[in-house]
């Protein structure tokens, strides 16, 4: 593939991104927001007797109260606004941008699928190793819920599981294609499957949990809401991403099929060698 197709490629898929992120920004200011919202409600619930039983036992004087208050830097309505669409979109663009190289790579070397076709596989490739597998190990938790010291373990955990799936996921697709020829296209891609999820399965065993737990105190239907709206916001924006970006990609390379396929006129033998003149 040319680098100028390549390029075109990356656009697409920054813009696919783009638009992507602008559709999972509604569902997650929509859906999940009020879950965040009253995840922090139930926070400062639970914090606040603790914090007057502090205040009662060490009366602080009071030109040394406002020193001793965090105070914040972006407001929950910024954060719930601008931040969160900031974040979605750039997300977006991102993940697009790296999405469309993969489409470039795999077009035409992982079957006889069109652009279209291409697009929707990456996309949902993406969605089940990027996001998906990882969530089922180490699964969502609202901002306001556990100790703020583990945030880091937490997070190297997860992209680590990121990056575990993403890289087993390679080994899967260069397995599956080297028994192609012997077991056949579909017996090869069931078996390199199969082994994907027996290999993450152990992970899953052997990786450490997420060891600041949810509070027992903590409604779970509140926590199973905030989780279902994480995921639908992910496969809401891999899905736009998988349909938009294969529209884009179809646009711009059916020109360039239809000029390789009128080089050779209608009904002229393979290989012909035609007149100087012609």
């Amino acid at each position: 593939m040319h680098a100028f197709t390549v390029r075109n490629l990356l656009v697409r898929g920054m813009v696919a991104g783009v638009l992507a992120g602008l559709l999972a920004f509604v569902l997650a200011y929509f859906a999940g927001e009020p879950s965040v919202r009253d995840s922090i409600a139930q926070e400062e619930t639970r914090s606040a007797p603790a914090h007057q039983h502090g205040a009662a036992a060490d009366p602080v004087p009071a030109g040394e109260a406002g020193e001793e208050e965090e105070e914040e830097l972006v407001s929950r309505p910024v954060q719930s606004t601008f931040g969160l669409a900031t974040g979605v979109l750039v997300y977006g663009v991102a993940l697009g941008g790296i999405a469309s190289l993969v489409f470039a790579v795999s077009l035409g070397r992982i079957g006889r699928f069109g652009p279209r076709a291409t697009s929707a596989l990456v996309a949902g490739a993406a969605f089940t190793t990027v996001y998906l597998v990882p969530f089922l190990k180490y699964p969502a938790t609202p901002p306001a819920v556990g100790n703020p010291d583990t945030i880091g373990r937490r997070t190297t955990l997860f992209f680590l599981m990121i990056l575990l799936s993403v890289l087993l996921a390679v080994i899967a697709v260069i397995a599956g294609r080297r028994l192609a020829p012997r077991l056949g296209n579909w017996n090869a891609s069931l078996a390199a499957g199969a082994g994907y999820v027996a290999v993450v399965a152990v992970a899953c065993l052997v990786l450490p949990a997420n060891a600041d737990a949810v509070p027992a105190s903590f409604p779970a239907a509140l926590l199973w809401e905030f989780r279902l709206a994480s995921l639908g916001v992910q496969a809401l924006l891999w899905t736009a991403f998988g349909l938009i970006f294969g529209e884009l990609a179809e646009r711009m390379l059916r020109p360039r099929a239809v000029a390789d396929a009128a080089v050779v006129p209608p009904g002229a033998p393979v290989g012909e060698p035609r007149a100087a003149g012609q």
